[in-house]
């Protein structure tokens, strides 16, 4: 019975079983490695959305008439630009503030957060889609759905992190207020991507409306929105 547990430890570590668990332990434990890579994915992501946007064509415009009504014609994409950026800036200071209250973080926390700035990568090809198709509910449901995506990465880092130990006391005493708040935020922009059964339009300026309240956070809206 001992020889058979001893062959066996053995053959599990020839095989590279025991390196791989002792890898896990120390890989991707750098926060401040982490927090780098993070702030690189979204300043690209920010920069990828304006290329959307693109000045009229020349040989279209006449004179100053021509060139405010092709401006008004952009005001679409410029909407669409103007609730991404935001979308980005909100999801980042929401990462940030997540990992700064982190002890540390480890091989599955990481994954997650890339996880999470693999979504935030989609946002450029949502946003084309969105303001080429502004009145199409389709490409609305997408666009929310990559919103959604990328609160529910943060809210299963934040559980996993709590649940491995890696949050700084402070973070552990407001855990359920933090968790309320992204969940309150995602349930907000689930109400304004229904309205699109009404209006595209009204979904969109209702989610401004959201996106604004996080941004800026009006003192009338805080003791209504968290």
């Amino acid at each position: 019975m001992f020889w058979f547990f001893f062959s066996k430890k053995n053959i599990l570590s020839s095989l590279g079983f025991e390196g791989i668990r002792h890898y896990n332990f120390i890989a991707a434990t750098s926060v401040e490695r982490l927090a780098a890579l993070s702030d690189g994915v979204f300043a690209v992501a920010m920069t990828l959305l304006v290329l959307d946007l693109h000045t009229p064509a020349a040989a279209l415009v006449h004179n100053d008439d021509d060139l405010m009504q092709a401006i008004w014609k952009l005001a679409p994409q410029l909407l669409v630009y103007m609730m991404s950026f935001l979308t980005l800036g909100i999801f980042w200071v929401g990462q940030q503030t997540q990992l700064n209250h982190f002890t540390g973080t480890d091989r599955d926390v990481s994954w997650v957060h890339l996880l999470f700035l693999f979504v935030v990568s989609l946002m450029p090809f949502s946003t084309s889609l969105m303001s080429a198709f502004i009145f199409y509910r389709a490409a609305l449901v997408v666009y929310w759905l990559n919103i959604l995506a990328l609160g529910a990465a943060l809210l299963f880092s934040w559980r996993m992190a709590m649940r491995h130990g890696l949050l700084t006391e402070a973070a552990r005493e407001r855990s359920y207020a933090i968790q309320q708040r992204i969940v309150s935020a995602q349930a907000l922009y689930a109400f304004g991507a229904m309205l699109c059964i009404y209006s595209t339009l009204l979904s969109l300026g209702f989610i401004v409306l959201v996106q604004l309240n996080y941004a800026i956070a009006p003192k009338g809206l805080r003791k209504v929105i968290p």
